[in-house]
């Protein structure tokens, strides 16, 4: 079984990869966990947001994962069929859990492959790695005025339950940070990266030098559209869009949304993007064109494979 995680600074287009993704009839995926985020927690300190110091968790020092993990995997272990088995009490026992309940749920799909899409999980590859030692990533990255123009104007359509608060600034510094911890991975096997825009521009490359790091054929033809849960629509209405995997050119929002002060101030603040680009360019080998022809979504088979049956309730 091949695990994949995908990570990125939100809104910078995990969705739509992972959509895509999941159009192939080798890859298996579900819904957002946020496993990780919440069995380590931390969350804020680890984006270094401004004035939040580290708290020392001396349970999760000595092994012991935190109860809001422990009741994230309950909860996904009734989702996917793992039964009433009381849950672990230790760290690796839980991810453990964690990763065979994915593996038995793509295994029953009749997948070689799953993926895991939770944007946060950026900041726990460390933790990721420590437990699942096979695991791949793949690092998505979007310009920052781009994801700090979409966090603002999704902020002003939903209400700040779903951690779109916070102003321009904090997101200013939160993509800077992911750019700073996507750097750390470049070179490194089993990470690979998608720069949205290169991915929107040239499909036919960008596809094809996904599947090949994910070892996937990049031929195969894939289904109309995504046919698998990854979104609770009701819960996440900004994924409608992204959830069909059907790829399309993202709209910028900063000139509309940013006056011309703040857009000065978002120049000067953020990271810029070039050279995390060709910092990733450099160290791929197989940067090679891709045939002509060799990609052209969507590739539809007959009809779309069906979501991966569970044997519990959904």
């Amino acid at each position: 079984m091949r695990r994949t995680f995908i990570v990125g600074c939100p809104r910078s287009g995990t969705t739509i990869v992972q959509a895509m993704l999941a159009r192939h009839p080798e890859v298996a995926t579900l819904p957002e966990t946020a496993f990780f985020e919440h069995l380590y927690g931390e969350l804020h300190w680890r984006w270094r947001d401004h004035g939040v110091p580290q708290r020392r968790r001396r349970a999760v020092e000595m092994g012991f994962a935190r109860r809001h993990g422990r009741h994230v995997l309950q909860q996904l272990q009734g989702r996917l069929g793992g039964g009433d088995v009381l849950v672990p009490l230790r760290l690796a026992a839980c991810t453990e859990r964690f990763v065979g309940l994915l593996d038995d749920h793509a295994a029953a799909a009749g997948c070689s492959m799953w993926i895991e899409k939770t944007p946060n999980h950026l900041l726990y590859i460390p933790e990721i790695e420590r437990h699942v030692p096979d695991a791949r990533f793949v690092h998505v990255i979007r310009n920052g005025l781009d994801v700090v123009a979409s966090i603002a104007d999704a902020n002003l359509q939903f209400d700040d339950n779903h951690g779109f608060g916070g102003g321009a600034k904090l997101w200013a510094n939160r993509w800077n940070r992911a750019t700073t911890l996507h750097r750390r991975y470049i070179g490194k096997p089993n990470h690979h990266f998608v720069f949205l825009d290169d991915f929107v521009g040239d499909a036919s490359r960008e596809w094809r030098r996904l599947c090949e790091a994910l070892q996937l054929d990049p031929d195969t033809p894939l289904a109309e559209a995504c046919a698998q849960p990854i979104a609770d629509l009701a819960d996440e209405p900004w994924k409608r869009q992204a959830v069909l995997g059907n790829l399309r050119q993202p709209r910028s929002k900063a000139r509309t949304l940013f006056g011309p002060r703040l857009l000065d101030w978002l120049s000067q603040r953020l990271v810029p993007l070039e050279p995390l680009r060709q910092q990733c360019r450099a160290a791929d080998s197989d940067d090679a064109p891709a045939e002509p022809g060799s990609f052209s979504p969507p590739r539809a088979t007959a009809s779309a494979r069906p979501a991966p049956r569970t044997t519990g309730p959904a």
